[in-house]
């Protein structure tokens, strides 16, 4: 008999044997082995159903509500009143230094050549994605000066301008700085500057134009109107539903933009620009590119006009061009008609800032609100669950290599060892431990992979692009993970009962037994985490 017979280690199937005696005269049910199938089957859509129960009462479901008020569009011709024929410019191009508190930034003025008179000028305002004055607003700033208009375009504040850290008031008294060296230059008429505001900076002028009462205008162009938060979970939803991922995706929105961001940061996320618009007098522009899914360009341009009626201001002009994308471009250039209009309306006012029509382009399309995001329940601190998602893989690692170095180092004196089978090293009981790196490697897997899957799914969603064998393919690999995984822990579990009927120590000594809770409890928490973010949602 061998040292590890006499010490009472059995094989797999001796230990089954042992924990589900034979029938007396040996005989077996007929249907044993379909019984112990569906039991499997049985228990692991019973597994499943729990973790989907989880799911949905851990976190909030997503279901914005449809855009029931639309918006009236005149006429498809996009010209702002008589503003047609414009004149021609030879432009020259000078560049300033600003002074601000602290710091100074470039800027990049584009001056009219051969003006009789001071004249109108346009200061602009960056969106996220730009900084630099030699390198955004380049066509619209050549388009104005073209056009008879000055147009500035100061760099941006970077010092104070992080990704978790931002202060649209105090980036407004920034730019204000720029304006006040506008209206200085001799070649401008200071009672004619107007602000010109792309994306991000829709949540800037405004602060701006309500601080400062003497702007000749406004211009609004791809402006999010409702807080960061709002106008991000409404772009992430336009963007999934045109890659046409699976229902239970969804899920991820309010929690992703819901949560608190691990770290902190990002007060700025729910900064409401409404009672800036509210106090705006000066006539304003509102301008969408159809193409743009980023923005409610429906609502947007609704709640503009009716913020602005509270300060008594009717003065809103509304284009929509078609097939434009954020920041109005048709092939990544600026289209022709959308600069036309915006010179000419700059040169015309004020005649132009109530000039007929008042909505006029494109018909666009908005068919859901942008509207306040669900918070979670249970997850909604981003750092917590950073916590958990690296925490418990760690925790698994840990107990692992703990297992690996008892292991090596156990008792010296081989032969005596040998001899003495109460010096054997001790073991988990058969089945036991390969099932359970095969539950903490599923439940590793599936969170690797639902990682992966959304990265790819929201790069996807960026390029405004489908592919079927990611978004759908991907999403069915996924789950079919998650169910492993809780195959796996069906498997332990029924292994776990066998060898306790056989009355055989599972995890025998300190390190194993420590090891085995740190596996089970890095996979529940995994497990837990998965069901929140939809792997086990029900409806697909």
């Amino acid at each position: 008999m061998t040292p590890s017979s006499s010490a009472g280690w059995a094989s797999e199937v001796d230990l089954t044997a042992r924990a589900r005696p034979a029938r007396p005269g040996g005989a077996r049910p007929r249907n044993a082995r379909a019984s112990s199938l569906y039991r499997l089957v049985a228990s692991v859509a019973l597994g499943s159903l729990l973790l989907a129960v989880v799911g949905a009462v851990t976190g909030p479901h997503w279901d914005p509500p449809p855009l029931e008020e639309g918006i009236e569009v005149a006429t498809p011709d996009t010209a702002i009143g008589s503003a047609r024929q414009l004149p021609s410019h030879e432009v020259r191009v000078v560049d300033v230094s600003v002074p601000l508190d602290g710091a100074s930034v470039g800027a990049r003025l584009s001056l009219p050549l051969d003006l009789d008179e001071p004249a109108p000028a346009v200061l602009f305002v960056h969106g996220a994605g730009t900084g630099r004055s030699t390198q955004a607003f380049r066509r619209q700033a050549q388009a104005l000066a073209e056009a008879g208009v000055v147009a500035m375009v100061p760099d941006k504040r970077l010092d104070t301008y992080t990704t978790r850290h931002r202060d649209y008031v105090a980036m407004a008294a920034d730019y204000g700085r720029s304006l006040e060296l506008l209206r200085d230059r001799p070649e401008v008429d200071p009672d004619r500057v107007v602000v010109y505001a792309e994306s991000e900076g829709g949540w800037i002028a405004p602060v701006m134009a309500a601080e400062d009462r003497d702007l000749a205008g406004l211009v609004l162009v791809s402006s999010p109107v409702v807080p960061p938060r709002q106008q991000a979970a409404f772009a992430v939803d336009s963007y999934l539903r045109n890659t046409g991922v699976p229902h239970a995706v969804f899920r991820a929105i309010p929690r992703a933009v819901g949560m608190t961001m691990p770290g902190g940061g990002f007060e700025y996320a729910d900064f409401d620009v409404t009672r800036w618009q509210q106090r705006v007098t000066a006539p304003v522009l509102v301008v969408y590119g159809t193409a743009d899914a980023s923005m409610p360009v429906v609502q947007g341009a609704l709640q503009v006009r009716a913020d602005a009626a509270r300060a008594g201001n009717d003065a809103v002009t509304i284009r929509y061009y078609e097939g434009a994308d954020h920041g109005i471009r048709v092939g990544g250039r600026p289209t022709p008609e959308f600069l036309r209009d915006l010179a000419g309306w700059v040169r015309g006012l004020p005649g132009t800032g109530d000039a007929a029509p008042r909505v006029a382009g494109a018909e666009p399309t908005q068919t859901y609100l942008a509207g306040p995001v669900p918070q979670p329940r249970w997850l909604r601190d981003g750092t917590a669950l950073l916590v958990l998602v690296v925490g418990a893989p760690a925790l698994m690692l840990l107990g692992a290599v703990a297992v690996g170095v008892a292991r090596v180092a156990r008792p010296a004196g081989g032969s005596r060892a040998r001899r003495d089978p109460e010096r054997l090293p001790r073991r988990f009981a058969p089945g036991i431990a390969w099932r359970l790196a095969a539950l903490g490697g599923t439940t590793v897997a599936t969170v690797g992979a639902l990682v992966w899957y959304l990265l790819a799914v929201a790069r996807l969603a960026m390029d405004y692009q489908r592919n079927a064998w990611v978004v759908q393919g991907g999403w069915v690999g996924v789950r079919v993970l998650g169910i492993s995984a809780v195959l796996t822990a069906v498997l332990l579990a029924r292994r776990a009962h066998d060898a306790r009927d056989a009355g055989v120590p599972l995890a025998p000594g300190a390190v194993r037994r420590s090891a085995a809770l740190a596996v089970l409890a890095g996979s529940a928490v995994l497990l837990v985490v998965l069901a929140y973010w939809g792997v086990y949602q029900l409806n697909i």
